[in-house]
């Protein structure tokens, strides 16, 4: 049998066809800070090993299909077996270290399910080499990982721990408590941030070097070529490719490079003023007509009165406090430092602390870096460090008080863009928060707009109301009103319709 030109070889370079083909997930804190989620552990998928292919290689991106991504990376090839192996011996059973390109469908990628069987698996879907490093000459640490895309630059990264959320021998340590790794398996290590979607007739190059070692001893470059291929998918047989938003997002790397809307959780400026004119009060009483009772943020007010505060949920949770847990989760760029550092305009960082008032749960520093990032502010059912300095700032915050004690005496920050209960009331990333000085309510972002209109129908009405109150008027079918009353009301309305307080906002 001849080979068709393009068809996938196993790498000439490499000493043996690996028995299995091990990728991490994500490893790169460029890559976490683009997703915005940071691992605490590495995960794993696997991937055939048949989708093996030696650089100069052509990669198929199937008919029907429009989301192929590359990803430059690291691999790591096994000298010796490895079994229950510590981190100080784990780099001892690497042979190799070369470039690989862990190429995927995203059309295929919410049908795997987090396996990426079909999305990553395909025939040439890991190019390899073209040279081999020895991984016992060099620094595992020092490392750089280049990609080109057509000549152009696309990404430049390097292993250093300041770069690297864990060490490459990390992998091999982590995988032999589950495995054998036995000689010629291949481990890929991650992409930095930069992959992206390519396109046919684009052209792929990646490069492993170590510069600082003797020698500059380097992979080559890694060439492969995009080329569209026949689909041949059946449907009787299996899914047929499929994409949203979310899919796009994650293969192009932001929603910009996509050509989606910065951010699907923004609400309107026109709704936003909507709700910045209906009160918390009016809000409430409609999220209560229609069967929703449990949406008050207990506890929490303003710092300084006359705020209201209208945004996005964006969550954050924090555990209560034990020393051992605050050790591995409590330093370094931790939950709570991401939630601050990754909030978006328009958005209000929601944090649970259990309503516990011993402990601050923010300060000055993290309610500057909201401030900066275009936060419309923070509801915590916890306590603030530095009360006036983050007052002084002017981020709508809304809290039980003050508190000087710092995060680590009652709390461990624990994770981010959750369900939380804060204030006893359930809180989903994506909820709408309206907070004023009677305090904050939830509203489910699919009831938003006709509670909202509700809400100021009423609110426009309760004026009229308290108007004839003021001149004497009796309780007893005006409020609400009723009978005449109401006839009176709707006359006042086709006369005074209720002024727009979005008028003049573009949305």
């Amino acid at each position: 049998m001849v080979d068709h030109p393009s068809q996938p070889k196993v790498p000439a370079v490499l000493p043996q066809k690996p028995g299995k083909i091990i990728a991490v997930h994500v490893a790169f804190e460029s890559r976490a800070a683009q997703r915005g989620r940071w691992p605490k552990k590495p995960s794993y998928f696997l991937k055939a090993s048949s989708s093996l292919a030696e650089s100069g290689s052509e990669v198929i991106r199937p008919a029907g299909t429009e989301l192929l991504a590359f990803e430059g990376e690291i691999a790591l090839i096994i000298g010796k077996p490895a079994q229950h192996v510590s981190l100080a011996e784990a780099w001892d059973h690497v042979a190799y270290v070369t470039a690989s390109n862990d190429l995927g469908i995203y059309d295929y990628r919410a049908q795997d399910k987090g396996s990426n069987t079909r999305s990553k698996s395909r025939d040439g879907y890991t190019p390899l080499g073209p040279e081999l490093i020895d991984a016992q000459s060099i620094d595992p640490t020092q490392l750089r990982l280049r990609t080109w895309v057509n000549g152009e630059v696309v990404q430049d990264d390097d292993t250093s721990d300041a770069h690297m959320i864990f060490p490459l021998a990390q992998f091999v340590a982590d995988l032999s408590q589950h495995m054998t790794l036995e000689t010629g398996d291949i481990i890929l290590t991650g992409t930095p941030a930069g992959s992206t979607v390519i396109h046919p007739g684009d052209v792929v190059e990646v490069e492993v070097d170590a510069p600082h070692a003797e020698g500059q001893p380097t992979s080559g470059k890694l060439k492969t070529t995009v080329v569209e291929g026949p689909g041949d998918f059946d449907p009787e047989i299996g899914l047929l490719p499929q994409i949203d938003d979310k899919q796009r997002e994650d293969a192009y790397g932001d929603r910009t490079s996509a050509g989606l809307p910065e951010d699907p959780n923004a609400i309107s400026d026109e709704l936003r003023a909507r709700l910045m004119a209906a009160p918390t009060a009016g809000l409430s009483a409609q999220l209560r007509n229609r069967g929703l009772n449990q949406v008050v943020i207990e506890g929490v007010y303003p710092q300084t009165k006359g705020t209201k505060v209208v945004g996005v949920a964006r969550t954050l949770r924090f555990l209560p406090g034990r020393e051992d847990l605050f050790k591995s989760h409590g330093g370094g760029f931790n939950a709570q430092k991401r939630a601050f550092d990754n909030v978006r305009p328009g958005e209000v960082l929601v944090i649970e602390a259990r309503r516990e008032p011993g402990s601050g749960t923010m300060g000055d520093v993290l309610a500057l870096r909201a401030k900066f990032r275009g936060a419309a502010g923070v509801v915590t059912d916890g306590c603030v460090r530095d009360y006036e300095a983050v007052k002084e700032i002017g981020l709508p915050v809304f809290t039980q008080g003050a508190h000087p004690a710092v995060l680590g005496r009652k709390h461990v920050p624990w994770d981010v863009d959750l369900a939380i209960a804060c204030g006893n009331a359930t809180v989903v990333p994506g909820d709408i928060i309206v907070g004023d000085d009677d305090g904050v309510i939830v509203i489910p972002r699919d009831l938003v707009e006709e509670v909202v209109d509700a809400a100021l129908a009423k609110e426009h009405e309760d004026e009229w109301v308290a108007e004839q109150v003021a001149q004497g008027g009796s309780l007893d079918g005006l409020f609400p009103p009723t009978g005449e009353n109401k006839e009176n009301y709707q006359k006042f309305l086709a006369d005074n319709p209720p002024a727009n307080p979005a008028e003049g906002v573009s949305s």
